[in-house]
C-alpha cells in the first residue's frame, strides 16, 4: 500500500519489489533491486525514509523517519523480521537481525551487525564492522557494547544521551499526560493521509 502523507508520496524504483501487504507512507524512497516484504512498514512521519540499492526489508519490520532523524539505509542492507529502525542511519552492507532495535540519532558504519534482539540506543554511533551480540546493548558515541544485565553501566552512559528530548522533544520530567498529548498530536497528521491507487 502506498500512502500520501503530509503531501509527500513514496517513490519506488521500477526494479524494486514491494509486497502487497507492505505499507510505504510519505517521503519513502526505495532504491533499485530492493525488496520490501510482507507486513513491513516504512513510515516517513515528518522525515525521510531512504532505502538504498539491493536492500531487503523483511516481514513486519518497521522503518520510521523523523524530521531531525531520517532513516537512511545504505546499499546492500538486510533488515530482519520484526526489526525496528527509528531515525537511524545504517551504513552499506550492514546486517540488522530479527527483532533488533535502532533508536533516533543512532548511526551505524559500514558492514555493522546487530544480532537478534540487539539494541542501538539514541545518539549512539557504531564504527565500521562493529558487532552487537544477541540481546546486547550499544550505547554512547562512540558506542560501548554492554551485556543486557549490566543496567547500571547502560544507564550511566544512556542518561546523558537524553532519550526523552531526542525521541519526544521533551524534558525527562515531563508528565505522561503531556508526553502522550504531544505524541497524539504528532500522529494526528495521518488523518489527512491518502491511499494512492
Amino acid at each position: 500500500m502506498l500512502v500520501e502523507h503530509r503531501g509527500k508520496v513514496p517513490h519506488v524504483d521500477p526494479s524494486a519489489y514491494v509486497a502487497p501487504t507492505a505499507v510505504l507512507c510519505g517521503d519513502v524512497r526505495v532504491g533499485p533491486e530492493s525488496r520490501v516484504l510482507f507486513g513491513a512498514v516504512a513510515s516517513a512521519e515528518d522525515g525521510l525514509v531512504e532505502i538504498g540499492a539491493r536492500c531487503v526489508v523483511m516481514e513486519n519490520a518497521l522503518l520510521r523517519g523523523r524530521e531531525d532523524h531520517p532513516v537512511k539505509l545504505g546499499d546492500d542492507v538486510l533488515v530482519g523480521p520484526h526489526a525496528h529502525v527509528n531515525g537511524s542511519e545504517v551504513g552499506e552492507g550492514s546486517f540488522l537481525a530479527t527483532g533488533c532495535s535502532l533508536f533516533p540519532g543512532s548511526r551505524l558504519g559500514r558492514e555493522v551487525e546487530v544480532r537478534i534482539n540487539g539494541v542501538v540506543h539514541v545518539n549512539s554511533v557504531l564504527e565500521d564492522r562493529a558487532m552487537v551480540p544477541i540481546g546486547w546493548v550499544a550505547v554512547g558515541n562512540p558506542a560501548h557494547i554492554i551485556a543486557p544485565g549490566d543496567h547500571d553501566e547502560i544507564w550511566r552512559i544512556q542518561e546523558g544521551l537524553d532519550f526523552p528530548r531526542t525521541v519526544y522533544g521533551l524534558r525527562r520530567d515531563t508528565s505522561a499526560r503531556e508526553r502522550m498529548g504531544h505524541q497524539a498530536e504528532w500522529f494526528v497528521a495521518h488523518r489527512n493521509d491518502r491511499v494512492l491507487p
